[in-house]
């Protein structure tokens, strides 16, 4: 009998244990998956569903087709490393001094710092990075040696994987780098890296490679590919002068025209290996960012060349990621977000086709990348931050419009909730919870948000402000005496009304004071 009896509560036991993992392995199951495609430089009124008349993004147009497409959706800089910056940490990175990043730039993002991996990671999810990095990689207090483990990087900063492209696509090092390590790396061809410009540095790397490749300022005729317009004339890497000198690695380079292939595959590969738990994957394209390089299977499919070409290479990554996660039986249970890391930029130091100047125009063959809004990239105008924002997850998100005012920055404190993660008030001080506007079950948007580019921007309702700036940057990128502007009746910023409503610009100044003085936009009152 007492056999009997102990075999029943071991059966018993083993059944009910089985019932609870059974149980917690379909609540973790069900758990959205989360996945944020971000373009690199791709404007408001790049997308068709923003307006654009002459490039083909059906794949981006049907994600919006089936989720919420916000219309006054913004990054939160004008540029790329600030915007990533503050999509990951929740904080903006005008409190770090962070902005675009040389050739082999140490880690800026402190590793004690909580990010968006790191709440997703601690929720039970698998986080991973593929793409374009750009938050620099390595330690301060040391040059990073490229032939061994590069660290700190994404792996400190609460990611599981990552598949990097280390700084841009228009910088050395030109290679991909696994977590840790140089992928192909061929230690008979040692790689030598150096961002700075001083005459040594360069020497030094030059002497110590295997491989030698051509310095575009001494010999331009290199640039096979296309000539550089400004900058971009440094080692010359597949026919392409980058920023930057390296030497070596010539088995490890990436193939500019396969990149998008390679992302797309390194993605495929996470999406199936992790199916079976709840995953987060930043996807970090380097379309449409200089050099334009769009595979041969693209070229041609518009009629405003490489720039826009690349932006059809863009819309079939996000269409691949899409088929991926439908082959998977994953699509109802995926969150996929699609944006812009800022607006939009043309002749970006390359002779590719773009036939406006960078810093006076703005419409490049009848096409406009930042739709009615002036401005684009680096500059602090609603073109620079305000950029295509769509959040899909079929079958819980109704498709909608929204003109709701929402930022990157608040992923961050969204996602927190979104998981049951608690933050401290310390943590993504800049990050504030929207996850039911970003669902769509809220239109209120954001009460205010910062815009940020050498200076700071405000955005309440319709108002913009933007306060004035001294100092040394190239005033063609800053605003000197303060502006204001109703977006309602002067969508285009062509109408500075400060001197008209000077209370308004007042009320405007002093919060930004208070952001600049407080810890963080989310404890101010």
């Amino acid at each position: 009998m007492k056999k009997l009896q102990s075999k029943l509560t071991k059966s018993i036991t083993l059944i009910l244990c089985f019932g609870l993992f059974a149980c917690s392995h379909q609540k973790e199951k069900t758990k959205p998956n989360v996945v944020i495609i971000y373009g690199d430089d791709v404007g408001f009124g790049d997308i068709g569903v923003y307006g654009a008349t002459k490039i083909p993004t059906p794949n981006i147009d049907n994600l919006a087709a089936n989720g919420i497409r916000f219309t006054d959706g913004h990054c939160s800089a004008a540029t790329c490393t600030p915007s990533r910056f503050s999509l990951l940490t929740g904080t903006h990175a005008f409190r770090y001094g962070a902005s675009i990043l040389p050739p082999d730039a140490p880690l800026i993002i402190p590793t004690d710092m909580k990010t968006l991996a790191d709440v997703f990671k601690e929720s039970g999810y698998a986080t991973s990075v593929i793409g374009k990095w750009h938050l620099g990689i390595g330690s301060k207090d040391k040059p990073n040696d490229w032939n061994t483990e590069v660290k700190p990087g994404p792996l400190e900063l609460g990611f599981d994987y990552s598949f990097l492209v280390p700084a841009t696509n228009d910088r050395v090092p030109c290679v991909y780098l696994e977590n840790y390590k140089v992928y192909n790396y061929d230690a008979n061809d040692p790689i030598y890296v150096t961002g700075s410009y001083n005459g040594d540095a360069i020497e030094k790397v030059q002497k110590q490679g295997s491989t030698q490749y051509p310095d575009g300022q001494k010999n331009r005729e290199a640039m096979t590919y296309y000539e550089s317009t400004f900058m971009h004339d440094n080692s010359v890497i597949n026919g392409i002068g980058r920023l930057g000198y390296m030497s070596g690695g010539k088995k490890a380079l990436w193939n500019d025209e396969t990149m998008a292939d390679v992302l797309v595959g390194k993605a495929k590969e996470y999406i199936i290996k992790n199916k079976e738990k709840p995953f987060f994957l930043y996807l970090a394209s380097q379309d449409i960012h200089v050099p334009r390089v769009p595979h041969p299977r693209f070229r041609g499919k518009s009629e405003l060349g490489y720039r826009v070409d690349a932006m059809v290479q863009l819309d079939w990554t996000v269409g691949a990621i899409n088929k991926i996660l439908k082959e998977q039986g994953l699509s109802e249970n995926t969150i996929v977000i699609f944006s812009s890391d800022n607006g939009p930029v043309y002749d970006d130091g390359y002779k590719d086709g773009t036939t406006v100047l960078r810093t006076l125009g703005e419409v490049d063959r009848g096409h406009d990348g930042s739709g009615k809004w002036r401005g684009g990239k680096y500059q602090i105008y609603e073109g620079g931050t305000r950029i295509p924002f769509i959040v899909s997850w079929p079958g819980t998100i109704k498709p909608t419009v929204s003109n709701a005012l929402v930022s990157q920055v608040d992923f961050l404190a969204s996602f927190a909730a979104l998981t049951g993660y608690t933050l401290d008030s310390k943590e993504a001080i800049d990050s504030r919870n929207m996850l039911d506007v970003f669902l769509g079950t809220k239109k209120e948007g954001l009460p205010y948000l910062i815009e940020e580019r050498f200076q700071l921007a405000l955005r309440k309702g319709n108002w913009k402000y933007i306060e004035p700036k001294m100092g040394k940057h190239n005033p063609s990128k800053i605003v000197k005496k303060p502006e204001l502007y109703n977006l309602l009746e002067d969508p285009s910023e062509q109408h500075n009304i400060v001197e008209k409503y000077l209370d308004k610009a007042q009320e405007m100044q002093n919060i930004i004071e208070q952001v600049k003085e407080e810890n963080g936009i989310k404890n101010l009152k």
